[in-house]
């Protein structure tokens, strides 16, 4: 339970990394896209190199088997945060956050499609109405309507930056059994600091000095929330801290609220609750399927 315990807290304390990271890149103000992933990816690499001492030293950080499989995990990371951070600029920072629960259910069907994983119908049922709460949170932004009543390109952004952090729990899934999760973690910012350096060859400006340190502060924070993210799977088993994802929405609705004072749409938060809901269900039927496997295993 002790070890639990600690699990719990650093997956409570990722979600508030994360939260504090997107606050930062907002109050950066408009800056060019590629500059942000620069600095994100970039800084990022200081919290997990500190790690890497008290733990199997920085040359764990670059030993692979499989580089290929580390730089089609980077490029769909980083595609999926191009579109969650531009997504950031046109929606509230609840309304973004609520978009992201929806990668667990495109990550079912990702899943049966390109592992051949069993969805059974308690799964699938869960997918569908998991979808019903991405018709809810979209119709406030026009997508559904034709009608600029929010942002439907934002909404499309997060939609789709969701879709692409569904791949990469994927392409995690197949290249754990080979691969660290220091190296992963490592080889995706690398990859997030080149991408964003090749687009300010094109689409650069100078920065203030507070908009350097806001950067800064996003890239230590996003540093921080994937090394708590690493290290909490280590502690509890991923079904046991999966509900704890969904504390980013207390985060950003919070946050939102005291330092931009953004207001959620209600249907943007009922949607979001469907969707946590299907999620957490499809989280509790994938643990008992395991135990079951475990339990049928030990009568051989």
């Amino acid at each position: 339970m002790k070890h639990s315990s600690l699990g719990v807290a650093l997956k409570l304390a990722a979600t508030l990394a994360f939260s504090l990271m997107y606050v930062a890149i907002k109050l950066a103000g408009t800056i060019p896209l590629g500059e942000v992933i620069f600095f994100r990816g970039f800084f990022a690499i200081a919290p997990l190199l500190m790690v890497s001492f008290y733990t199997h030293g920085p040359r764990a950080l670059i030993r692979t088997t499989h580089p290929w499989l580390h730089l089609r995990r980077s490029l769909a990371g980083t595609t999926g945060m191009f579109l969650n951070f531009a997504a950031l600029a046109r929606l509230p920072l609840a309304d973004v956050t609520a978009f992201s629960f929806v990668a667990p259910i495109f990550a079912t069907v990702l899943a049966a499609l390109l592992l051949n994983e069993k969805v059974g119908p308690h799964r699938a049922g869960a997918v569908v109405i998991g979808f019903a709460g991405v018709l809810m949170m979209v119709e406030p932004h026009g997508v559904l309507n034709g009608f600029a009543t929010g942002s439907p390109l934002g909404a499309a952004m997060a939609l789709t930056a969701a879709l692409f952090s569904a791949f990469v729990v994927v392409f995690i899934r197949q290249m754990s059994a080979t691969e660290t999760s220091e190296a992963i973690v490592f080889y995706f910012m690398v990859v997030c600091a080149g991408a964003g350096a090749v687009t300010m060859l094109w689409d650069f400006e100078p920065l203030s000095w507070t908009q350097m340190v806001w950067l800064i502060l996003c890239g230590i924070l996003g540093g921080v929330g994937q090394v708590c993210m690493t290290y909490c799977y280590r502690y509890a088993e991923p079904s046991f801290l999966a509900p704890f994802d969904y504390a980013a929405m207390v985060w950003a609705v919070m946050l939102g609220y005291f330092i931009f004072a953004e207001i959620p749409e209600m249907m943007v938060l009922a949607g979001s609750a469907v969707v946590i809901v299907s999620g957490l269900y499809i989280v509790w039927r994938e643990r008992r399927l395991h135990l079951a496997r475990i339990a049928e295993a030990s009568l051989l």
